[in-house]
């Protein structure tokens, strides 16, 4: 009876053997395999007779040498009497590589100890797999968000800061690492802002429920500054619930610097065709007018001479006087419209300064005004019309003169820029400034703030046309009502640019050679 029941026992546990659904042996302590399930034999098409009385080592690896501890679990069951497991990756007969999840299980007696330790071989290829596509493609989404020019930031659902890619660490100051339980999205703009920014998402009317596309916002740096970008955000759903938010952030100072540079150039085109156009007519009615105001210069004159003494003259002489004014505005205009032929030369910028301040006949103008000069201690020569650039020192001494109504100072400083070529002189006082709204017409032709018959509006704007006929530019570097700031640029003459010179120029006017 007893043997009946042992047999049935026994025939039980084998049947519970052999239905496991993995491939399993029965190994005894020395790695010697005991026996081996139909799912075993079947997997690695062998017999029975193939494994039992082999180690587990020459049927896996057709070695006599038993794996190192490093790889093989069995000696861990033996001392600690409890099941591990290893990851093995391996090649089938088809050389297909795959994984193996390998789980050591000990049989142990009534006494506690090990007698058989049972493996069990689960195939994990396709885990691994899935495993390794994922990683994979997470892989891929990183270097996707972190090879973005944009700036992204994601949230959950309390605005704490989950992910940060490169460009947004640049654009906000800040990294992730510093982000994460220090800052939330709400410090990214300026106050009440990241409130407004959710009603619109949760907003059908904005882009639909969840979406805000393309919206000019602030936000703010961590230095507290604001910048302006273009912002597309959404929210992210798991099962109609908000869990996240994620938001695409550009930079828009480069393309508002661009869009002020080319509103700038389209206004210097428009500056420089209304020039162009009043140039023209400047020239014909200059020409027009200086034949009879010649005409009426002489007869004038001569009946002066003969009237001397008479009550009269005193009206002719008020008339020669008005005619040189209207010529010295025709002198103006023609030099406005660049139809006189410039002679050019090599001047020092320095002694243009002194030339200009010698000419202004009328010394009244500078009252109480302290002239300073804080020119470079370097010769600075430039290559032009003397008589016109000096016309055009005059045109701003008289102009700042005017604006400090006779009491003041007025500063000129003269330095260079020998690598970028370029010379400067800047024309400081200490007068009223200059209104915002006026400060872009300023070289406009006619323009003047001036009382009527104070001024014709021409000082600058003939100016304006000299300096740019020799290669420069004049304008306005500051302006407050402490003062204002004219500066002068000019290219720096270099004698190597210009070989056809070298030898033969006069340099006396400049108190010898520029070297």
């Amino acid at each position: 009876m007893n043997e009946k029941k042992s047999m049935e026992e026994k025939d039980w546990r084998l049947r519970v053997f052999e239905s496991l659904s993995f491939p399993t042996l029965i190994l005894r302590p020395d790695k010697v395999i005991v026996t081996a399930n139909r799912k075993f034999l079947d997997k690695h098409g062998l017999g029975m007779e193939d494994v039992t009385g082999k180690t587990c080592h020459e049927v896996f690896y057709r070695s006599k040498k038993a794996c190192s501890m490093s790889v093989c679990p069995l000696p861990k069951v033996l001392a600690y009497r409890e099941g591990h497991s290893i990851l093995r990756q391996v090649t089938n007969s088809r050389g297909e590589e795959g994984w193996e999840d390998r789980v050591f299980s000990p049989i142990l007696d009534e006494n506690g100890q090990v007698i058989y330790i049972m493996e069990s071989i689960r195939d994990v290829t396709k885990v691994k797999s899935l495993e390794r596509a994922l990683k994979e493609t997470e892989e891929l989404f990183e270097k996707v968000i972190q090879s973005s020019a944009s700036a992204i930031v994601a949230a959950d659902r309390d605005g704490n800061i989950l992910i940060m890619n490169r460009a947004a660490e640049e654009l906000f100051g800040f990294t992730v690492r510093e982000a994460r339980g220090e800052r939330n999205v709400t410090d990214l703009y300026p106050n009440g802002k990241a409130k407004e920014i959710m009603r619109d998402l949760r907003s059908e009317k904005k882009g639909g429920r969840g979406k805000l596309h393309t919206s000019e916002v602030m936000i703010l740096n961590a230095k507290g500054e604001e910048i302006p970008v273009e912002l597309s955000a959404s929210i992210i759903y798991e099962e109609g619930k908000e869990i996240a938010t994620m938001g695409i952030y550009n930079d828009l100072r480069p393309r508002l610097a661009v869009e002020k540079t080319l509103r700038e150039a389209r206004a210097q085109i428009a500056h420089s065709e209304k020039m162009a156009s009043l140039g023209q007519l400047s020239a014909g009615i200059a020409h027009e007018i200086n034949n009879p105001l010649t005409g009426i210069l002489m007869y004038a004159s001569m009946t002066l001479e003969k009237m001397e003494g008479d009550p009269l003259a005193e009206h002719l002489r008020y008339i020669v006087e008005d005619v040189n004014r209207c010529k010295g505005i025709v002198q103006n205009l023609l030099a406005y419209s660049r139809r006189s032929k410039p002679t050019v030369g090599i001047i020092d910028l320095n002694t243009l300064v002194d030339q200009g301040l010698n000419l202004i006949r009328d010394q009244k103008l500078f009252g109480n005004i302290a002239v300073v000069k804080e020119l470079s201690e370097e010769m600075i020569l430039i290559r032009g019309d003397r008589n016109r650039l000096t016309q055009v020192i005059i045109n701003l001494v008289m102009n700042a003169c005017a604006a400090m109504n006779g009491e003041g100072t007025l500063t000129f400083r003269s330095y260079r820029d020998k690598p970028n070529k370029k010379a400067f002189l800047e024309v400081c006082d200490t007068g009223c400034g200059i209104p915002e709204e006026t400060l872009p017409r300023i070289f406009d032709p006619f323009f003047t703030t001036k009382e009527p018959g104070k001024g014709t509006g021409l000082g600058l704007s003939t100016s304006y046309g000299i300096i740019q006929e020799t290669g420069g530019r004049i304008l306005v570097k500051e302006t407050s009502p402490q003062g204002t700031t004219f500066l002068v640029e000019l290219p720096l003459y270099v004698p190597l640019d210009y070989p056809e010179e070298s030898g033969r120029q006069d340099w006396s006017d400049n108190g010898g050679s520029p070297t």
